[in-house]
This record gives C-alpha cells, structure tokens and sequence, in this order.
C-alpha cells in the first residue's frame, strides 16, 4: 500500500482508532459523580432554601454537593490519567510494508488494508488472515489457553494476541472499534459498577431521614397555617429542618474514599473507582486466572532426567545448545537456555515448532537433536521405555518433553519438503513448569487467613491447573472440566462451584457464569484477571482487578489494577477499606444520633406549644459536636471486619442516645422557658430581662404581641444548645471509652486520642458560649447561672441513665432487636 492510499483511507475514518484508553472520559467522571444520588438530594434542597430566600444555606447545600463531586472526580481522572501513561508506556512500534519497504509505525497509525510484518516477540494490534509464513501465537490473554498456536496461510490472527514462533505477514483486515479486543471492550462497558453495601446503607438511611423531615415539614407548615405564625418564623423552622439532612455524612464518605483510594495507590492497588475501596474490605471469594496472575507467563524447567545412562552434563549442555540456536525462540526454549548450560551452534537446518508437529528439530556439523511431546515422538523412538517416567511427571502437572537425538545422518524433510522424524534416541525427560509469581504462595496463605476462599479459573487443562494450585499452598478439591457446565442448570452450577477450588478449559462466558453462580449464593466476589477473556468476569464481580502487565482491555474495565502484578497489594487494600467502613460506622452514628435527637426534640417541643426550639444559627454547633468529631474518629478508625447488621446496630445505637438525650434537653428547654416566662411577671427582674431581650430580639417589649413567647424561646434555645452540644460531645466517650466506666455500649478502646479530642471540642464550645462575637454568630444568648444550674446536673443524669440503658440493652428489650440480629 502506498502512503497516498493510506492517508486516504485515514481521512474515511478506516484507521486503527481503537476505543479509548480508559473506559471513561473526564467529562463522563464528572457527570457521574456530580448527578449521584447524594448530590441530587442535596441540589433539591439547596433548590428550595434558595425558594424560601435562605441564600446562604442553599448555597451551603449547593457548595457541600459539588465539593463532594469534585473530591471524588479528581480521584477517578488522577487514576484514569495514570492508567493512560502506563498504557502509553506499553505501546511499541508496529512494522507495516509501505511503498514497497518494511516502516515502523504506532499502532493507532495502521489503516484498513495495511500489511503487517509479524515477528517473535510483537503483539497483535489488528484482526486479520496471514498472508505469508507461518506465526506461533500465544492467545491466552484471549482464550486462557497457554500452550501457543500456529496460524498459517488464511487463518486469522487476533488483537490481544502474541507471537512467540515464526514470522509472516497479516492483512489488516479489522482495525480500530471493528477489531475484536476493541469490540469486547465497548461491550464490557456496557454493565454498571455496583453500588455497595455501605452506600446502600447509607442511602436508605439518607431516604428514610428525608421522609421524616418532609412529615415533619408538612406538620409544622400546617401548624404554622393554623396559628397564624409570621414567613420569617416559617422559613427559619425549613431551614433547620432542612438541616436534618446529614451533609455533613455525604461529604466525609467521598472524602474517606478518596484518601482509602490514594492510599492503596501508593501500595500497588491503582483504584479506579473509589467506592472499590469499600468492595474490597466485603470480598470472601476471590476468583483468579492463572496465566499471568498466579504465574509470570513464562516457563520454568522443573528437571531434565536423562535416560539410557546418559551423561547428566552433556545432555543438559547439549539441550541447552539447542535452545540457544533455534532461530524461531518459543517460550520452550527460552526457559532451556535460562536453566541450561551450552552454547550457540551453526543450525544446517532447522524444523521449527509448532502444534501441528508438537516437535521441533535442529541440524549441526554434529548431530541432529530434536525435541517434542512424548506421544509425537513415540513412533520414532528406539530405546528405553518412557511412559513410566512421563506418567509421574503428566500426573503432577507438568509439561512433559522427550529430547532426543537422530539415530543416523537421516534428513528432517521429504521429498516434497514436509518435515518427518528420524529414527531417535531419546537422551533425556525435560520436565517444565509454570513460573509461579514468587508471592503467590504466601499471599493465597494470608488471604486464607483472612478468610478469603479462592477459586482458580483456568483455560488450561484441570490437571495443570491442579498442580500449579497446589504449588500455590491452595487446597485443591477434584478438578473441574468447564466442557460440560453450559449443560447444567443455575442450581446444579451452583452445587458445583460450592464445592470446587480449579476449574479447566473455562471459556470466558463459563468464568462469567461461575462468578454470578458465586454471587446468587451470597458471596462477595473480586475477580482478578489479565486477559480480554477475562473482560465479562471482571465486570461480572462486585470487585474487577486486573494486573498491570495484562491486556489493556482488562486494565481498561477493572476497578482496580495491580501496579505490581502483585496479589498481595489487595492486602493492604483491604486493611483500608476496612478502616475506612469502620471509620464511616461511627460517624454514621454521631450523624444519625443528631439527627435522631433533633427531630424528637423538635416534635416534643412543638406539640407542647412551646414555640419551636432551634434557630439555623443554632445548628452551626454541629461543627462541635459533629463535624469535627466526625472527621478525626474516621482518619483514626481501626481496620474492622465489616458489620453484616450495620443497620440494625446503627439503631441499637441511634435509638436509646436520641430518646435519653432528647428527654433530658427537653426538659432544659421546658424549665428555661417557662422560668423566664415567669420572670416577666416578676417584677424584680422583669426591667432587667426586657433590656436584655429587647437588645437580642429587636421587638418592644409591650409592643410587639409574641414579644414575652419570642424571649422565652429565645432563652430556652441557649439552654437547650448548651445541653446537647455538651451531651453529643461526651457521646464520643461512649464510642471510643478510655475506661471501663464508659464502656457500657462497647469495649474499652486502646486508643487515647479521641479523649483528647473530647477535651479540645469542649474547650471549644466553651469558648463559643462566653466569646460575646461567637455566641452571637451562633445565635445564644449571654450565659446565665440558671442556665449551668440546671444543665450541668442533669448532664450527670443524662450519662448514667445512658449508661444504664446501653449496659441493660432497655432498647434492645423493649423493641425486640436482639431478636432481629439473631435473624
């Protein structure tokens, strides 16, 4: 082809444009993280503050929405991007014949109709027939099928493939998204990562707290309706009702996410969506090819026996020589030449391998040696009898070879030029292996440890995979041959996947049906692969991960990828997601005991005719006793096994601190305001109490008609604030108790830190309540005695009736729950 006609073709859209590197652009990552349930929540009801004129927290709402979208995409395009320079980095040059000369291009360079030159060594870029020669090719990233492949004249080469004998020349029939990598990978994509369970959780609590405050909403607008109250007084209630919602959860769980994900980056896991940080903490099966993840790809020689009395050194040397001469080096021969002695020799002629022969000869100004499957060469064989010493080795898995040498001068071809085997005598069994990746042994060890069960998924034949599972330390279990499992039924799979470890001949649509039959029985399932064959399976599991040095297909749908082609950076991985739930856990009971609180705070509150118990100033008291607490229990959280009734602890928790905390705050806020409803008509102090309260309300006392009922409220809130701000920060002591005094809800914590913490926060809330310009931002009135007279007491009251009521289960017994964790 010439480079008119190529360019021709490029400007038709006929060029070797595959689908992108990563399997999202920016512009996707951003839509996806910006319009998530989350966000979405939180852009309503920034929508309907901005109705009610509350700017400033519409634009709060507003702001905490886009930061979370923003926190989240940057992580996904900073993996993206480096997943894109390592595929960059993988790139090589293609040789295509132009204008009648061999020209090295990119592969996004070639065009429909090119011709490739295909050497030992190159990867296929393209589909397409061979024009000329003979290839080896090693398609197990395509089909799990190690042993290579010959492809000659009209038979086709695949994308993802690579040769490792022969050379020929490929058309460059399929090209771009029409290739068959690109075809499966745009497929791949078509499935949707899975949510998790801790966003699942979460998500149900987040509607559930919605529901509650658009009741509560409807309640108190009605009421509102019905007593005449003032716009102002109405938006300020939606206001602090809206603050119910915990921004504040949403936020802190994309922001563990991010930094769960940065971490495990740094220890070999490359996370390419962040919630996979959480997946993998929940993963108890995890299934994996063997090719090129539990082993290296490459060959090892495991012995070389000779027979018939031959000399040890001068057949390894002689069988070394042979590898090292072949012209056309398979991976046979390059694991030979590693292992064994010899040098180069001057080949007279040379019969290459390929799996129509299953042998290989050379010719030298010495001998003639050849090398190939006992079975091929049986016929040819004169000497000693071998199926003893092949038998025991093909029962171990491994690859068995006969090297021999030709009996007479005898030539390797016929008249017509085919190749045919002399007469031989056999020299040695060569016995050859599967290269194990050197951690793969104690890296299955821990993650049984972990109680992680393992499944190997293999193209390969189940004895092979057998033996090398069990050089893998993996408790193998009678092999399973994949043949047959399109016959059986979802129930008779699952009876078999239940209780098998190796599974052989798998084709890539069997691996993506065992990984959904582990599923259907409840198993969390992380897939690890490295091929295009493993594209479905990765996307089929609740966690893809995919090796480094695999197909950039694989790379391309996974959720994770092994910078190190390592199993053991999933280790770490998992530690933090681990700490990262068990982090999110407990400040998703500090979240949701606030919002718990506040809600039956507000009811109560209401129902008495008491005015209504929070202004929005009031709520920014939450950086105390939520925000920051929050923040630092997640950073500090240890690795936890996840917690298969968060839910139902999560209320076992909520439910006695919101129900304990309310009563006593609403008792606070009942004395307050009843006592300075009182002092009005206390003559003593009543001109004392209307300047101070005509400087805080701005009505005239006399004037405006709600003026004593606005002041009381007003005053109650202080109250009320002080009460709870100081109860949700020792709250923190029942979370993390330093002592055995505190330990009525769980054990006491090794940890001293989050003490500390309880000490700063309330040396900061007390700074807030005397600092004149703080308490005024919070929207508090000047400290009073009666205030600390009646808070503090019934703060003691408060811990050991909590105390009681965690330590004696009072909740537990009077809903039943212990009942619904046993189910």
């Amino acid at each position: 082809m010439s480079s008119r006609e190529v360019e021709e073709r490029r400007r038709r859209g006929e060029g070797n444009r595959a689908v992108s590197a990563s399997s999202r652009s920016c512009a996707r990552i951003l839509r996806s993280n910006v319009f998530n349930l989350y966000n979405s929540i939180l852009f309503t009801i920034g929508a309907a503050l901005l109705a009610l004129g509350r700017y400033s927290d519409a634009f709060i709402s507003v702001a905490i929405g886009l930061l979370n979208a923003v926190i989240s995409a940057v992580q996904e395009i900073r993996a993206k991007r480096q997943l894109d320079r390592l595929q960059l980095l993988g790139r090589t040059a293609v040789v295509v014949v132009r204008d009648g000369r061999d020209t090295e291009v990119l592969p996004e360079s070639i065009v429909r109709g090119d011709v490739v030159r295909v050497r030992p060594g190159d990867q296929l870029v393209v589909d397409g027939p061979v024009l000329e020669g003979a290839v080896e090719v090693d398609e197990s990233l395509l089909t799990g099928e190690s042993v290579a492949q010959l492809r000659a004249v009209g038979e086709d080469l695949l994308s993802g493939s690579h040769s490792v004998g022969g050379e020929g020349l490929q058309l460059a029939r399929d090209v771009g998204a029409a290739s068959y990598a690109s075809r499966l990978t745009a497929e791949a994509r078509r499935t949707v990562t899975d949510t998790t369970p801790l966003q699942r959780q979460v998500a149900f609590c987040v509607r559930l707290v919605m529901v509650v405050v658009v009741l509560m909403s409807g309640a108190i607008l009605l009421q509102a309706e019905l007593e005449g109250v003032t716009l102002v007084r109405v938006v300020q209630s939606a206001a602090v009702l809206s603050g119910l919602v915990p921004y504040g959860l949403f936020f802190l769980i994309v922001l563990a996410y991010t930094a769960g994900a940065v971490t495990s980056s740094r220890r070999g896991a490359l996370v390419q969506r962040v919630n996979a940080v959480e997946s993998v903490s929940n993963v108890d099966v995890l299934c994996t090819d063997k090719t090129g993840t539990l082993t290296t790809g490459r060959l090892t020689v495991a012995e070389v026996v000779p027979v018939g009395g031959q000399d040890a050194d001068l057949v390894s040397a002689a069988l070394g020589s042979m590898a090292r001469s072949t012209a056309a080096a398979n991976l046979t021969s390059t694991a030979l030449a590693a292992h064994l002695p010899g040098k180069p020799c001057q080949v007279m002629e040379e019969v290459p391998f390929s799996s129509s022969l299953r042998w290989s000869a050379v010719r030298t100004d010495t001998a003639v040696w050849v090398l190939g499957a006992p079975e091929a060469l049986a016929a040819s064989l004169q000497g000693p009898d071998l199926t003893g010493e092949v038998q025991r080795r093909t029962a171990q898995g491994l690859r068995v070879l006969v090297f021999a040498r030709a009996a007479d001068d005898a030539g390797l071809r016929d008249q017509d030029g085919h190749p045919v085997l002399p007469t031989l005598v056999p020299l040695a069994v060569v016995a050859l292996a599967d290269e194990l990746r050197p951690d793969v042994p104690e890296t299955i060890a821990r993650l049984q440890q972990e109680g992680i069960g393992l499944l190997v998924l293999s193209g390969d034949d189940p004895d092979t995979v057998a033996a090398l599972a069990t050089r893998a330390s993996l408790a193998v279990t009678e092999p399973v041959h994949a043949a047959h499992l399109g016959e059986l039924t979802d129930a008779e799979l699952d009876a078999v996947v239940a209780r098998s470890t190796v599974f052989g001949r798998v084709a890539p649509d069997q691996k993506e049906r065992i990984v959904t039959s582990l599923r259907r029985q409840g198993h969390y399932v992380a897939m690890v692969g490295d091929g295009v064959n493993d594209a479905h399976a990765l996307k089929a599991a609740q966690v893809g991960v995919a090796m480094r040095s695999g197909s950039s297909v694989a790379r391309d749908v996974a959720d994770v990828i092994l910078l190190e082609d390592s199993l053991a950076a999933l280790l770490p991985a998992r530690r933090e997601g681990r700490r990262i739930v068990a982090g999110i856990a407990i400040s998703a009971q500090v979240f949701l005991t606030r919002v718990a609180t506040q809600a039956l705070i507000i009811v109560t509150v209401t129902m008495l005719g008491l005015g209504f118990p929070y202004s929005p100033a009031q709520t920014g008291l939450t950086l105390f006793t939520v925000g920051l607490p929050t923040l630092f229990l997640t950073a500090w959280a240890r690795p936890r096994a996840p917690d298969p009734h968060l839910l139902l602890n999560l209320a076992r928790f909520v439910l006695p601190a919101a129900v304990v905390t309310a009563g006593f705050a609403v008792a606070v806020y009942t004395f307050l305001y009843t006592s300075v409803t009182a002092g009005f008509d206390d003559p003593d102090i009543r001109d004392r109490m209307v300047a101070e309260f005509e400087a805080y309300t701005g009505l005239t006392y006399g004037v405006d008609a709600d003026f004593v009922q606005t002041a009381a409220a007003l005053g109650a809130q202080t109250g009320l604030s002080t009460f709870v701000s100081l109860a949700s920060i020792l709250l923190i002591l029942f979370l993390e108790p330093p002592a055995r005094l505190f330990a009525a809800w769980t054990t006491t914590s090794p940890d001293k830190r989050p003490v500390v913490l309880v000490a700063v926060l309330l040396a900061g809330l007390v700074t807030a309540l005397v600092v004149p310009a703080l308490r005024n931002y919070f929207g508090l009135t000047q400290p009073v005695g009666i205030i600390y007279e009646i808070a503090l007491p019934l703060l003691l009251l408060w811990f050991l009736a909590l105390g009681a009521a965690y330590r004696f289960r009072v909740m537990d017994r009077l809903l039943g729950l212990q009942d619904l964790r046993k189910g």
